[in-house]
């Protein structure tokens, strides 16, 4: 809830304007709703509604109950749901945020970065052919290599390995010496 009840520090954090329009963006095109004009970003996503509905068009039935009134229970209960559903989908758990993160508005940041590693998981699902949400992640790119090329490249130093011809440690002080003093 926005207001002088809440601390601006909470909201704030290290959030980014810009990538947070660029995820209510991609919400609305995935689900086909926009959100209420005039209520900020945060208070919108706070019930879990909408988080469900994104979740349920980018795999549909992965949630089969969305709570749209209920209370607070029922909508802290939609945030589970979208966080386990999130995880069913393949976002890493790393990137999902905390339920208090977002119900007691402590890194709305965070809950960003889960709306785009949403995005990114969306590109390795070929079923899913709307839009997309931030960078395409990497690929595996394997490589082969035949037994003898890999016996060959045993034998060679590499250059980040340097060379040992010629090294000593003569003549090395590495500090001021020990001296030891023995009472009389």
């Amino acid at each position: 809830m926005p207001g002088p009840s809440r601390p601006l520090w909470q909201v704030q954090g290290k959030r980014d304007p810009e990538q947070e329009r660029e995820a209510q963006a991609w919400i609305e095109a995935v689900t086909g709703r926009k959100f209420p004009p005039g209520i900020p970003y945060e208070d919108v996503l706070r019930d879990g509604i909408f988080l469900c509905q994104l979740m349920n068009r980018l795999q549909p039935g992965i949630i089969s109950k969305i709570n749209t009134s209920g209370g607070d229970y029922k909508f802290m209960d939609n945030l589970n749901q979208f966080q386990k559903a999130c995880v069913r989908y393949g976002v890493p758990d790393v990137d999902l945020f905390q339920t208090t993160d977002l119900w007691d508005m402590k890194n709305i940041a965070l809950v960003t970065t889960t709306i785009f590693a949403i995005g990114r998981t969306a590109y390795r699902h070929p079923e899913w052919r709307g839009p997309w949400l931030g960078p395409r992640p990497s690929e595996e790119h394997k490589r082969e290599f035949t037994e003898q090329q890999l016996r060959a490249g045993e034998a060679i130093i590499g250059l980040q390995a340097g060379t040992n011809k010629g090294a000593s440690q003569a003549g090395q002080n590495f500090g001021a010496s020990r001296k030891i003093i023995l009472g009389k």
